[in-house]
């Protein structure tokens, strides 16, 4: 009951979310000087949500916490939490990866600077969810293409969430002595994920990749011509997007602390 919860309200106070339940607020609404506050109020979730600076704000105040290692570190294990891993399915030739793939990607390129010996994917589908039930075997197939032989890969696919995942994660490394491990997650994932990791008791290296952020990024807004600017300021659904992944973020980070997962 927890995963669904914990999938289903916060789309309810997500600007898209909060957003469609003002809308049908204010068809029962018959004052119209309140129906006018109410829409108006659902029109400022999707500005605000939509818009270029707060989405990028929001999104830089959580992925610039800790910044990848300036050389290459080293550890007992390369761990990389799962996320949008596309399964085989027609009309997919091959297994694919989203946006999120840059965890497997910068994993594959750790593990060939030498920076561990094995890589842990942790991470399982939720199959009411998702129809892709095997992010494990779509892990595989990408590191592998990567340079990353079979061997040096270990999978944990029964986790359904970040707290799931560092709770397996040490069942299985603490099994064979594995202490000092480097966190491969997105990077606005990161701060959850290493407070989680470190509370199961790790030395944990942090290792973000799948930045939205950059610091060109933010120093060119800041530069930006009126007609960048202009552009900066219309609503987008890119923008959306982002400030609705960022929200989902401190949302976790609220509930985990909550329960005393971090």
């Amino acid at each position: 009951m927890f995963l669904y919860l914990s999938k289903l309200l916060p789309l309810l106070v997500y600007p898209l979310g909060l957003a469609c339940i003002l809308i049908l607020l204010a068809l029962f609404i018959r004052n119209l000087r309140w129906q006018r506050v109410v829409l108006g109020a659902a029109l400022l979730a999707l500005y605000l949500g939509g818009n270029g600076w707060v989405a990028n704000g929001l999104a830089r105040s959580l992925e610039w916490r800790f910044v990848p290692p300036a050389e290459t570190p080293h550890a007992q294990a390369i761990v990389v939490l799962a996320g949008d891993e596309r399964a085989e399915h027609y009309p997919r030739q091959t297994p694919e990866i989203g946006e999120a793939g840059d965890r497997e990607i910068y994993a594959a390129h750790l593990y060939r600077q030498g920076a561990a010996p094995i890589i842990l994917f942790s991470g399982g589908a939720i199959e009411w969810l998702s129809a892709d039930s095997s992010p494990g075997e779509t892990a595989t197939y990408m590191l592998g293409m990567l340079g990353v032989p079979s061997n040096a890969i270990q999978l944990e696919t029964a986790s359904q969430n970040t707290y799931e995942s560092a709770v397996a994660s040490r069942k299985i490394l603490e099994a064979e002595g594995i202490q000092r491990i480097i966190l491969v997650t997105s990077a606005v994932h990161m701060p959850r994920s290493m407070g989680l990791f470190l509370k199961q008791g790790f030395e944990v290296i942090p290792a973000p990749t799948d930045y939205t952020v950059t610091q060109a990024d933010w120093e060119g807004a800041k530069k930006a011509d009126p007609q960048a600017l202009l552009i900066s300021l219309l609503p987008s659904s890119n923008n959306l997007n982002i400030t609705t992944r960022t929200l989902k973020e401190y949302f976790g980070l609220f509930i985990y602390k909550l329960r005393g997962w971090l």
